[in-house]
């Protein structure tokens, strides 16, 4: 398995223009985002990356909502995604929408991503799949250099062994997109639907929903101590110890006078 860290800087994209069928994907999204929405809650909300910036969450409960990229003109917030200008525990919801796929460094992304995140907060996290006909479209010589194949692609299990270090929950997982491609979608809906569940490992989106959990490092024990529960002493253990103490005596007497 090679190094998740690159030296080589990926072409970021910052619209979904940019990618093939771009729109669809923003759309499939953004069908998954509204059903989580009105789950989440809290005060401040971050979208990092200009394709995060483009997908709505109007039907969010959060008021305040910062979309952070360079690019992107719904930006509100210029600055590098590896230096985010926040204090730590500033936001309850960070969403990162294909960002660790042309990210030369994405445990840093996510460090820093963590470094913001209050406990108990929610990180949504969508990338492509690298075993799926996206990813192996990603092989062919005329596609290896342009959008969306030019990144870096990576398993959902990968990622959620990435937030598993960073302690994080992993609350929902759903791959899907097995065939990506927006001309007669109605047909490849059903036939993926036709496929079963097993058809959906090989799914080209990955959507990741994750919950920051902080566990004490060492257990904190009660100073108190439970007292041991009160047993009255039985008739016929009294009488056993009564009789042994009446035997040891008599035989203590009988020691002194034969001296």
């Amino acid at each position: 398995m090679k190094p998740a860290r690159s030296r080589k800087k990926f072409e970021r994209p910052y619209t979904w223009e940019q990618l093939h069928n771009g729109p669809w994907l923003r759309e499939s999204i953004q069908t998954r985002l509204d059903e989580w929405c009105p789950k989440l809650f809290g005060y401040h909300m971050l979208k990092l990356g200009g394709l995060s910036c483009e997908i709505s969450s109007c039907t969010c409960n959060i008021q305040h909502q910062v979309n952070l990229d360079i690019q992107n003109p719904l930006h509100n917030v210029i600055a590098d995604d590896y230096n985010l200008p926040f204090l730590e525990k500033s936001f309850d919801v960070v969403v990162l929408s294909h960002q660790l796929d042309y990210s030369n460094d994405p445990h840093r992304m996510l460090r820093e991503v963590d470094r913001v995140m209050m406990d108990d907060g929610y990180l949504i996290v969508t990338g492509f799949n690298p075993f799926s006909f996206t990813g192996l479209a990603s092989l062919l010589p005329w596609r290896k250099n342009s959008l969306p194949w030019s990144g870096r692609m990576y398993t959902p299990n990968r990622v959620k062994d990435w937030l598993g270090v960073l302690n994080y929950q992993v609350i929902h997982c759903d791959t899907y997109a097995l065939f990506p491609m927006s001309r007669y979608r109605a047909f490849w809906t059903w036939l993926e639907n036709s496929l079963g569940s097993w058809a959906s490992v090989a799914g080209s989106q990955y959507f990741i929903v994750a919950r920051k959990r902080t566990y004490p490092i060492k257990p904190i024990k009660p100073h108190w101590h439970l007292k041991r529960r009160f047993s009255p002493v039985s008739a016929s253990f009294r009488a056993g110890v009564r009789s042994t103490s009446l035997e040891s005596s008599s035989l203590s007497n009988c020691n002194k006078k034969a001296d």
